[in-house]
């Protein structure tokens, strides 16, 4: 009889489901504003029903990928991971993904609605390179795991969570053998386990039994937009350039030559960008992505993902991600379109922010 899957469970289980990056996934459990107050001030625990991953094999693995993404991957150590843009020669971003060193192979971690995109550019770009890549998303589960408490849940259920960010360790709990890897969430401690499917129901079970509260994507997008991460799709087009996303944790400026390259170390040294990623404390009524705001008869900033989040004393916050041109993405300007009045601040948001 075949198996059933965490997020089929779950949904059974009475769980809201939804979709998200391209993915059936839990939308909700009950209450979204106390499970994003889980995942950011507590530990909320998710099925990330979402991801897609890739392993990549072959003596020329590492030359090959190097040659293909933004960061450095030649100087990767066994156990550790990198963020990553993939471009095109034009410098423009197809997409982003993790790279994680496995030591014998590599495993690219993306979403399901990158994965065909990039598994294409990846196989039109090896020509005479000993590499194959293989997609393992049906065979390893992800359980996502965020909050300040999260460690403390880790260590209830055996395993050890004392890892440097982008760092992975493999472990074995209740039986089950299991990858843990730290992301690189700045706002909230984020953990992934890495588990075969069939293990998965179970592992879910041990942390919650272990005080992890269940949260869905919409909970977790939230975190997303209060942390100040652009997601690809919504927040990162195929027009933008790496260093207007202002994630420099992407770009690695010493490690040679690779797609796009060039028109990197051209922005790099004219040192600017005609616009940048950056955040906007919101007032009135909450706008849909792609509100524009001008000046004059110029546009001069954009909202690319908009959230409503809990703030101090159970009052609630309107915040965005988004573009702002030139000097009006200085933190303190205010802007107004539509009813909507945005000023300017850095990320990642906090709570005693006000318009």
């Amino acid at each position: 009889m075949p198996s059933v899957s965490l997020y089929e469970r779950l949904v059974a289980g009475g769980a809201r489901p939804g979709e998200y990056c391209g993915a059936p996934a839990v939308a909700a459990f009950a209450d979204v504003a106390a499970e994003f107050a889980a995942l950011r001030d507590a530990c909320g625990v998710f099925c990330a029903s979402w991801h897609a991953r890739f392993v990549v094999t072959g003596p020329d693995r590492v030359r090959w990928l190097n040659g293909m993404v933004t960061n450095n991957i030649r100087d990767l150590e066994t156990g550790r991971g990198a963020y990553c843009f993939v471009l095109n020669p034009q410098g423009r971003i197809q997409g982003d993904l993790y790279c994680w060193n496995r030591g014998d192979y590599l495993l690219l971690e993306t979403d399901q609605a990158q994965a065909p995109r990039l598994h294409e550019l990846f196989v039109r770009y090896i020509v005479m390179d000993d590499v194959e890549i293989t997609d393992i998303s049906g065979q390893l589960v992800s359980i996502g795991l965020s909050g300040a408490a999260a460690a403390g849940v880790l260590a209830r259920c055996g395993m050890a969570a004392q890892l440097a960010p982008l760092e992975l360790r493999d472990q074995s709990s209740g039986g089950m053998d299991i990858t843990l890897a730290r992301t690189d969430a700045e706002v909230a401690p984020e953990f992934e386990l890495w588990m075969l499917a069939d293990d998965a129901p179970a592992a879910w079970d041990a942390l919650t039994g272990a005080g992890a509260q269940p949260a869905g994507s919409e909970a977790y997008e939230m975190l997303r937009v209060w942390s100040g991460r652009p997601r690809m799709g919504a927040d990162i087009r195929e027009r933008d350039l790496p260093q207007e996303t202002g994630q420099q944790r992407a770009l690695n400026f010493s490690k040679g030559c690779y797609v796009g390259q060039e028109i990197v170390e051209r922005i790099r040294s004219r040192g600017q960008v005609h616009r940048q990623f950056t955040g906007f404390i919101l007032e009135g009524s909450l706008p849909v992505p792609g509100l524009r705001f001008q000046a004059g008869d110029r546009d001069v900033a954009e909202l690319t993902s908009v959230a409503e989040v809990p703030g101090e004393l159970h009052s609630r916050m309107k915040v965005a991600l988004g573009y702002a041109r030139g000097d009006m993405a200085a933190p303190g300007t205010l802007l107004e379109s539509n009813g909507t009045r945005a000023r300017v601040t850095d990320l990642p948001f906090r709570k005693d922010m006000h318009v």
